[in-house]
């Protein structure tokens, strides 16, 4: 099988750190599948011994094609950051396992199943090393405080010992098992600071369960024991205490522990603990917790979490929560622009004002009636209000951040800026053009490109429109080439797998089409001398465009022959009866002059008219479909001569169906 990897991201997931592996993982397997590439990862074979005789020149060629595509694929599906580790690995199935021994969660990491460490039952303690500790056990899980203070005075060791298999300690068991009378009594009477710090075999401490339970007393009585426990790490030291709280949906513990947590543990040059904090409260749609860390530090917006992700790349992709009619219904007008600041007002009210989408949200969202729809829609309205407050707070952070660290390919301002542009957000695009203009010669994805070529890859028009008008950018935007010498022409003859532009269009021939319109159109605006340009693979850009579409050029051949095949029968049918038609009129002849008998007749002329529009129109439409199914299928033909074929094909074809029912109707 042919094995095609096209120059563009394999699949909607980008290879960011542990938050996506799982994601990205199941996407790239189905690719490799698909690709049948699947076996150079599967199977545990040694490469071929590389050829001394032409017996084995064949299968070392075939082994290192495939092996050089799988590779290829996934490299290209990894952030910069992760491939500027991998880049020197030769062979993909090294390089897949060295990816899941980094990033793949270790199972059930960061879960934990309440009900299982609850309700244990007799044997959670039972197995060998753990039945010393049966009474006390026993006297937690049925809320006996006597007996279980009993057993601690005469065994102290037993408030740090781990008493069940999962490595809990008393403490542990007392939160999970809801004894929070009990719970306290240890806290603040038997164990000492060091004690509250200790971790179960799955990374969590005493704070971390009861976060993940939502006891706020439990949660507040530790904290005042031991303050340190709030810089303490879970799951193994990846997760802090109020990003635990974030991620289980604990929204008044985490406020609480933004409070009591040291703001200095925040700042960027203590880890990246304070970007996780934004992350994971953006995740969670606490753009309010968010607002109150960007504007104490708004270097933090910029900077890269645990998992590599920048807090304004992963806030500019979740206005696709509020669907994509976001922004635009006529309510959120004046709302929006008292939000914002004085300097921002005109900016966001000509982007509001300029938006040519239907306005279709804002309805569905007022038109409800009931008290709890009502509440609902208060409540978006408010995450809305949050979202956009915090879209300025974190567009102002950007006003310091120009050196070249800042902006460099993989720093986190880059990558927020290509992610609004790969989804559309014109939002953020249309403050980034007003405002931050400079920014658009500066910024790179890694692969080199400028905004300009990101916009044209990923097919936004607006985006692409927006940009290209600014006179004093264009001429260098244009001008750039990527870091395998892809000029802008070479950039938009490359099939991307998912376009926003594809997504509404039925039919891969219409898809064809867009294709070659929109390579046609960002070729006009360019300097002609760009088509004959080559490539580092020397290729010029109309061999780029036919190569990465050629797969879609035989789908849309098969579905116009297809269709017309169908349609030919049916037009060949429908020429048939009305031709029969024409000569068993209705009512018969006159036998002495040979004319019909209904001559005279209205409906009689009415039908003798439709039959013959419909007996010329079906012969028409079947000339039309014949012509397709012997006309040349390349590129450049999809963009007018096959689909015009087809449209008149189509409409000559309707007209005779519907002349063929008027017919029908005036005899009878």
């Amino acid at each position: 099988m042919a094995t095609t990897i096209l120059p563009g991201t394999v699949v909607p997931e980008v290879l960011l750190g542990k938050e996506n592996y799982e994601n990205w993982s199941s996407c790239i397997k189905n690719y490799l599948l698909a690709q049948d590439l699947w076996d150079i990862i599967e199977t545990s074979m040694e490469p071929p011994c590389k050829p001394e005789d032409d017996d084995h020149e064949v299968e070392f060629k075939a082994w290192r094609k495939k092996n050089a595509a799988t590779l290829h694929a996934i490299q290209i599906s990894c952030g910069m950051n992760i491939l500027s580790e991998i880049k020197g690995i030769s062979s993909a199935k090294i390089l897949w396992d060295k990816l899941a021994k980094k990033y793949e969660h270790p199972a059930q990491e960061g879960r934990v199943s309440l009900k299982l460490l609850a309700a244990g039952g007799d044997n959670m303690n039972q197995t060998t090393g753990f039945s010393e500790y049966t009474k006390l056990y026993e006297a937690v899980r049925n809320s006996e405080w006597e007996v279980a203070n009993e057993f601690i005075t005469q065994h102290p060791d037993s408030v740090r010992a781990k008493i069940t298999h999962l490595g809990q300690t008393v403490l542990h068991f007392a939160v999970l098992a809801q004894c929070e009378d009990i719970a306290k009594w240890l806290v603040e009477e038997k164990m000492s600071k060091e004690d509250l710090e200790i971790r179960d075999n799955e990374g969590l401490t005493a704070l971390a369960l009861t976060i993940i339970c939502g006891y706020q007393r439990m949660v507040e009585c530790m904290i005042t024991k031991n303050p340190e426990l709030v810089t303490v790490g879970n799951n193994r030291g990846l997760d802090s205490p109020i990003v635990l709280a974030l991620r289980h949906g604990q929204t008044e513990l985490a406020h609480y522990l933004y409070v009591t947590t040291p703001f200095e543990e925040l700042l960027p040059e203590r880890g990246p603990l304070g970007a996780t904090v934004v992350t994971k409260a953006i995740h969670t749609a606490h753009y309010d917790l968010a607002e109150r860390l960007i504007r104490r530090c708004p270097r933090l917006a910029i900077t890269l979490d645990t998992d590599n992700i920048c807090p304004l790349s992963l806030f500019v992709g979740t206005s696709s929560l509020f669907g994509a009619e976001f922004l635009k219904a006529p309510w959120n007008h004046m709302t929006m622009i008292k939000l914002v600041s004085p300097r921002h007002a005109d900016i966001f009210k000509y982007y509001l004002d300029n938006r040519k989408e239907g306005q279709t949200h804002a309805g569905s969202i007022g038109g409800s009636g009931t008290h709890d729809q009502a509440a609902d829609s208060m409540s978006i309205r408010s995450l809305k209000k949050q979202y956009l407050r915090l879209l300025f707070v974190m567009f102002d952070s950007m006003s310091w951040t120009m050196n070249e660290y800042q902006i460099g390919i993989e720093s986190g301002l880059a990558q927020a800026i290509f992610t609004a542009v790969r989804a559309g957000i014109i939002g953020f695009v249309s403050l980034i053009v007003e405002e931050k203009r400079e920014l658009l010669y500066w910024v790179r994805d890694g692969k080199t490109r400028n905004v300009l070529m990101s916009a044209v890859q990923h097919r936004q028009a607006i985006i692409f429109g927006m940009i290209f008008g600014l006179k004093e950018t264009k001429a260098t935007l244009l001008s750039t080439r990527d870091n395998l010498g892809n000029n802008i022409l070479h950039v938009a003859g490359t099939l991307t797998e998912f376009s926003p532009l594809l997504e509404d269009i039925t039919g891969a021939a219409l898809k064809m089409q867009t294709e070659v319109q929109w390579f046609k159109g960002v070729e006009k605006l360019c300097n002609p001398m760009y088509r004959n340009e080559r490539n580092f693979a020397s290729l010029t850009p109309e061999q780029v465009f036919t190569q990465t579409h050629k797969k879609l050029i035989e789908e849309g051949e098969r579905w116009m022959k297809d269709t017309a095949s169908s349609c030919t029968v049916v037009g060949a049918l429908i020429m048939t009866i009305m031709f029969a038609a024409a000569f068993i009129v209705p009512g018969g002849n006159n036998q002495d002059t040979g004319f019909p008998i209904l001559l005279n007749r209205k409906l009689f002329k009415i039908f003798i008219i439709a039959d013959s529009l419909s007996l010329f129109s079906s012969s028409t439409s079947v000339l039309i479909f014949l012509g397709i199914l012997t006309s040349r299928f390349e590129a450049k033909y999809f963009r007018r001569s096959l689909t015009a074929k087809m449209i008149m094909g189509l409409s000559t074809l309707f007209f005779s169906i519907a002349t063929m029912m008027i017919a029908f109707s005036s005899a009878i």
